[in-house]
């Protein structure tokens, strides 16, 4: 008995930290949270199985108008990483990081990017009937631009490589892959809108998001301002828009995911324009929906512009 014990504790003991160590081993290297779904699929893409990731404001919502709850509190207060938009985009996250007291390294994807002024100082959500100014001196969809997306993910690939270096060649790896998908994208995208006229390249938008789209490929779009922060948008605000709209050559008339359609059918009726349908701007859809990931989007947004702009 004396020697059974002598021989097979040591083994299990053994056992018992090869199977610890294969836990180990399985558990995903990082703990990140992204601020948004379209940094989340970035951050997907780039760091894989190897991380644990959570997103903040998930498909479909608008992250500039969040306010975050006790499970946003705990996921950044466990995190190793948190990717953020920055420009201001993301209102509450000096709150949330406050809050969590994490010691997080914090990721701004937008540093290096090609930033462009608002020339507003901000723009108008609106919200139902409500329009609410969001003061930002930079414009903060910047994601909007694909060679900004290739900035966002190199800055990932950056950040995990220095939080796991054992990971880093797999990082460097998707980045790899992933970049290549993304410049196959924009020439795609470049490609389609060149068969659009001078003269069918104008929209109306229900918010100021698509600045890095129009300065990338050639379209403008069009936004109702408010009158002033969380005003209602007056008759006499969409009448003057109106008339805008009748001398710039505007073809048609979008809704955005992120909210309410009211008021760009309004404007749509009452100048008597199509609407386009809808457009992702500050968020992905679900999984069920034709944008679950930044490359779905871009080209959904793409096909609904050409359906909607090409000459009958």
């Amino acid at each position: 008995m004396g020697l059974l014990r002598a021989v097979f504790t040591p083994l299990l003991v053994s056992m018992a930290a090869l199977s610890a160590g294969a836990a180990r081993a399985n558990e995903p290297a990082l703990k990140v949270v992204a601020s948004f779904s379209i940094i989340e699929d970035f951050a997907n893409q780039i760091g894989g199985d190897r991380i644990a990731l959570t997103s903040i404001v998930g498909p479909d919502s608008d992250t500039h108008m969040y306010e975050p709850t006790p499970a946003d509190v705990k996921a950044v207060a466990q995190a190793d990483i948190v990717l953020i938009n920055g420009l201001m985009f993301e209102g509450f996250l000096a709150r949330l990081i406050e809050a969590s007291g994490s010691d997080a390294e914090i990721i701004t994807l937008t540093d290096n990017a090609e930033i462009l002024q608002d020339p507003q100082g901000g723009h108008y959500h609106f919200i139902g009937d409500k329009a609410v100014f969001h003061a930002a001196p930079e414009d903060p969809h910047a994601w909007q631009s694909v060679s900004n997306a290739q900035v966002y993910v190199s800055n990932i690939a950056q950040a995990f490589c220095a939080a796991d270096t054992a990971g880093c060649s797999a990082y460097e790896a998707n980045q790899q892959r992933y970049s290549a998908t993304l410049a196959a994208l924009d020439d795609d995208i470049r490609e389609q809108l060149s068969a659009l006229p001078e003269s069918r390249r104008t929209a109306v938008v229900a918010h100021h998001a698509f600045r890095y789209f129009e300065n990338a490929y050639g379209l403008t779009f069009l936004a109702p301002q408010g009158m002033s922060t969380e005003s209602e948008a007056s008759a006499a605000n969409v009448a003057g828009l109106i008339d805008d709209l009748q001398a710039q050559q505007v073809s048609a008339v979008f809704a955005e995911n992120i909210s309410s359609s009211r008021l760009v059918e309004q404007i749509a009726t009452e100048a008597e324009l199509p609407m386009g349908g809808t457009l992702y701007s500050d968020a992905l859809s679900g999984a069920a929906g034709p944008a679950p990931t930044y490359e779905a989007m871009m080209r959904y947004n793409v096909a609904t512009l050409m359906s909607a702009l090409t000459p009958p």
